[in-house]
């Protein structure tokens, strides 16, 4: 019996040996890639705004495709690493929702990502899914997923309830600013934000047809939400012909099934309304409900000294300077400085950066610290609006958060084996 067993192990043992031996052989022997190979995104760039199911091309140049299980010299399928760093490069790349592999040779997927901030990257990788030596693999790109673009359930209406313009008929003939009233029956109303059964709120859709019925309903010049319930509101309008329509949304501003919406009515602002409107000197009017604010970063949070700032605005619309159109303006960030005085144009430097071509994000070159960064929209004279549109005054760390979270780990673990040594001195009394 103890011949046996020694036998049994010895046998284990040289299996162990063969099988280490055969990998430590596999990972020296990593296919070779030819060093002018690439693999690449097409129609994608670093800092892009995609929409929640986008649809990522991947290139490749130097070498040629072939499928997972078949061995081609010069030749690899893609792989696609979301959100995390790169795999060892000795052993076969993990397959999990971090690690998307394209065994069949695809180029191109459609790829569902939640909200905010992602990071992509392609690797290559041989028939036995093992990148190749030297690694063929794209620059880390980010991108930003538009949280409007995603796809959410809809909450259930009545099917006999209605929304509709008060005192409001087609073919109505109407003043630059006019009032425009709006009723529902068969529902109630509740403010955005509060979930309560067969209620919602109003959005005034101008000149634009309904959006799309399983997503958030946008905020921009041609939807205007009234997210704290209100059903009235001053609209200002160019001369000419406009269709209003009105179309209720649930807490989270996403349509009800059925939809709740109003018949398409046609206004026609007169010229002379709009002269009159137009005559009227100081700061340009802007809706009660208008906000700017900060998309990424938020307040208190840690990041980058080259970080991409974004800005978002709701219930206006984006016109470069020098534009002169109702309801619309554009971006200054306020950087370190209190805010500027509100009735003249904001001045133009470092601490008051201007966005005059419309732009919603810019990357910011920030020293390590604490800094302050504030929103304000102006008009196409880059005078801010009555009443003014400006974010809360926000405060960032700028550091390195990979190395802020290590410390922390490390302080936290110090902090950790200080109490036990102290439970211990305890136990010793």
């Amino acid at each position: 019996m103890v011949h046996f067993s020694m036998r049994v192990q010895l046998t284990a043992l040289m299996l162990a040996f063969v099988s280490l031996f055969a990998a430590n052989t596999r990972a020296e022997q990593r296919l070779p890639a030819p060093k002018d190979a690439k693999v690449f995104f097409i129609d994608l760039k670093d800092g892009q705004t995609i929409p929640a199911n986008s649809l990522i091309r991947f290139g490749i140049s130097g070498m040629s495709l072939s499928p997972a299980g078949t061995a081609k010299a010069n030749a690899g399928h893609h792989h696609l690493l979301i959100d995390t760093g790169l795999p060892p490069l000795d052993k076969p790349i993990p397959s999990d929702f971090n690690h998307i592999h394209f065994g069949k040779g695809q180029t191109e997927v459609e790829l569902p990502l939640t909200p905010g901030n992602h990071t992509l990257q392609l690797l290559l990788a041989d028939h036995d899914h093992i990148p190749h030596n030297p690694p063929v693999v794209s620059d880390v790109i980010r991108v930003f997923v538009d949280p409007a673009t995603v796809q959410k359930t809809r909450t259930p209406a009545p099917s006999d309830a209605k929304v509709f313009f008060i005192d409001l008929t087609d073919g109505a003939k109407l003043t630059a600013t006019s009032v425009i009233k709006f009723g529902i029956s068969g529902m109630d109303i509740a403010p955005a934000g509060t979930e309560k059964p067969n209620t919602g709120h109003h959005h005034l859709l101008i000149d634009t047809p309904l959006p799309a019925l399983d997503r958030e309903i946008p905020s921009d010049l041609n939807h205007i939400h009234f997210g704290r319930g209100q059903t009235s509101a001053e609209v200002t309008l160019t001369p000419g012909e406009h269709s209003l329509q009105l179309l209720l949304g649930d807490h989270q501003h996403v349509p009800h099934d059925p939809p709740v919406a109003s018949q398409v009515v046609r206004v026609i602002v007169s010229e002379a309304g709009a002269a009159q409107a137009a005559a009227s000197s100081g700061r340009q009017p802007s809706p009660p409900d208008a906000a700017v604010y900060f998309v990424y970063p938020r307040d208190g949070d840690l990041i980058y000294p080259k970080s991409t700032i974004r800005f978002g605005l709701r219930n206006m619309g984006v016109a470069p300077a020098g534009v002169s159109k109702a309801n619309t303006g554009h971006h200054h960030l306020i950087v370190d400085s209190e805010t500027p005085p509100l009735d003249v144009p904001i001045p133009n430097d470092p601490s008051h950066m201007h966005f005059g071509a419309g732009q919603t994000e810019v990357k910011l070159h920030l020293t390590p610290g604490e800094h302050t960064l504030q929103l304000i929209l102006a008009d196409d004279q880059h005078l801010p609006h009555d009443p003014p549109v400006m974010s809360a005054r926000i405060k960032v760390t700028v550091g390195y958060p990979k190395a802020a979270r290590k410390q922390a780990r490390v302080k936290r673990r110090a902090s950790s084996n200080a109490r036990l040594r102290q439970d211990d001195d305890d136990d010793d009394d």
